[in-house]
Order: structure tokens, then C-alpha cells, then sequence
């Protein structure tokens, strides 16, 4: 489960960034994922109450927002949203693309209670 390690080095940024900010409870943390990233929200989420326990950000409500994949054919430069098991362009035919959307885990907030 992937999804363990994912929330390891989530909580870290978390609780890095609310402690840069004095915070004393983190409320929500937001989380764009790429849909390439084949992760299961309610198994991350899971992995985020367990580890996130005893901390700070206990409790705190993890939204996950899947972003599209959107790949662009080197060939032809066509621009389309392939499957995740099909990556031929739709106007030539090539399957040698450049993922421009889909792929990244990006800590989008984190809101939280300070002093």
C-alpha cells in the first residue's frame, strides 16, 4: 500500500508547515493527486488518520482532489487525455507522449487553528 508512505511524507510537510506558523491544531489539509498515481483516496486517508494521530494534525480533514491526466504528443503536438493504459495519440497514432497533467502529489493548503 503505497498509500502509507505517501502519508508519512505528507504529515511531514504538514506539520512542517504548521510549525512555521506557530499553529496549535491543523483543521484541513488539502492534496491534489495526479489520477497516474493510481492512489485510493480512502486508503490514503486512512493511512492519514492513523499516522496523523498523537500530532497536531489529528483529526484533521484530508481532501484529496484527483487531477485529470493530459498528456501532448511529441510527434504531432496533439494535446488529449489519454487512459491510464493507452497513451496512443488520437491524431497520429504515436504512443511517445510527454504527461503535462496527472502525475504530481501537490500539498495544495493546510488550515489551522493559531495562537
Amino acid at each position: 500500500m503505497h498509500e502509507m508512505s505517501i502519508a508519512e511524507g505528507l504529515l511531514r510537510a504538514v506539520l512542517d508547515a504548521a510549525g512555521t506558523c506557530g499553529a496549535r491544531r491543523v483543521q484541513r489539509v488539502e492534496l491534489a493527486v495526479g489520477q497516474m498515481r493510481l492512489i485510493m483516496p480512502e486508503a490514503l486517508d486512512m493511512a492519514w488518520q492513523v499516522l496523523s494521530e498523537g500530532t497536531i494534525a489529528s483529526g484533521a480533514e484530508l481532501a484529496v482532489v484527483e487531477t485529470p491526466l493530459e498528456a501532448r504528443c511529441r510527434r504531432c503536438g496533439c494535446r488529449f487525455a489519454p487512459r491510464i493504459d493507452n497513451y496512443l495519440c488520437p491524431a497520429c497514432g504515436l504512443a511517445d507522449v510527454e504527461i503535462l497533467a496527472g502525475n504530481d502529489i501537490i500539498l495544495k493548503s493546510v488550515v489551522c487553528d493559531v495562537a
